[in-house]
């Protein structure tokens, strides 16, 4: 059996991947770039899940705070390794995170309740 918080934190790693993948595409960037990005992005959320216990307890308050924090966090060593920060780069990816792992947490609560053969 799986345990509780380990599909949530696969979909949510999923979800932020596909947000970096995103991102390096549209701005044409190196692979390299994406291994930045996706290790600050990764990093700073999981490490803010587990200080919060996001997936030990689950929750919109965690949720919301592992967002703000996690995000925030990735930011913030993303722009202390490239060299500069950027508000609207910060904007919209507290705005397409949030999209993101919002939608496929919403697509992992349908597929939960969906019964196979009913």
């Amino acid at each position: 059996m799986v345990r509780r918080g380990l599909r949530p934190a696969l979909v949510d790693a999923l979800a932020l991947l596909v947000f970096v993948a995103v991102g390096v595409a549209t701005h044409h960037a190196s692979g390299g770039a994406f291994v930045r990005d996706a290790a600050c992005i990764l990093g700073g959320w999981f490490a803010a899940a587990l200080v919060v216990r996001l997936y030990a307890r689950g929750g919109r308050l965690r949720l919301a705070a592992t967002w703000l924090l996690g995000v925030t966090a990735g930011i913030a060593v993303r722009a202390a390794l490239v060299g500069h920060f950027a508000i609207d780069f910060y904007a919209v990816a507290l705005a397409f995170t949030a999209l993101f792992v919002l939608a496929a947490r919403g697509a992992l609560h349908v597929a939960s309740d969906t019964k196979v053969g009913v």
